[in-house]
């Protein structure tokens, strides 16, 4: 019969939560984001565009899964940045929390799917793989460039 050290079970699971807590936790801020002139311009025409599907991800930047979404992200804009518009917010962050609030997430990642009028019709809770996402987007007519 083994026998275990308390003292190293302790340490243990304080370096575990410590790393839990920096991988995931709340502290996390995100610093120094301004944007350029060409930048806010680029919004200003971003927002008279009509997209057929806004996508927005609510998550952080120190959130595993989160982070796996921003591959997914990238690749949906490739394929479809003409029809759909990508959101990230950083819920975590002072600048990110108010629309964690406005689309009262449970849970991070949540993905949330707003038609062209504005009005949402799809949510998802977790990382969600891109084949899935598409069928998503398809139903509301989106096509690859």
């Amino acid at each position: 019969m083994r026998k275990y050290n308390i003292k190293n079970i302790s340490v243990n699971l304080f370096f575990i939560t410590t790393f839990l807590l920096s991988a995931c936790g709340q502290n996390s801020r995100q610093e120094g984001k301004f944007k350029t002139p060409s930048q806010v311009s680029t919004d200003i025409k971003d927002s008279e565009k009509k997209y057929k599907v806004t996508f927005i991800e609510l998550g952080s930047v120190r959130c595993i899964p989160c982070r796996q979404m921003q591959s997914v992200m990238k690749s949906i804009e490739a394929k479809y940045g003409k029809e759909v518009k990508i959101d990230f917010y950083d819920v975590w962050t002072d600048a990110g929390k108010p629309y964690g609030e406005k689309y009262g997430i449970e849970a991070i990642p949540t993905q949330v799917f707003l038609d062209e009028t504005g009005k949402e019709y799809y949510r998802h809770e977790g990382f969600f793989p891109e084949e899935e996402l598409v069928k998503v987007l398809q139903q509301k007519g989106v096509k690859p460039i």
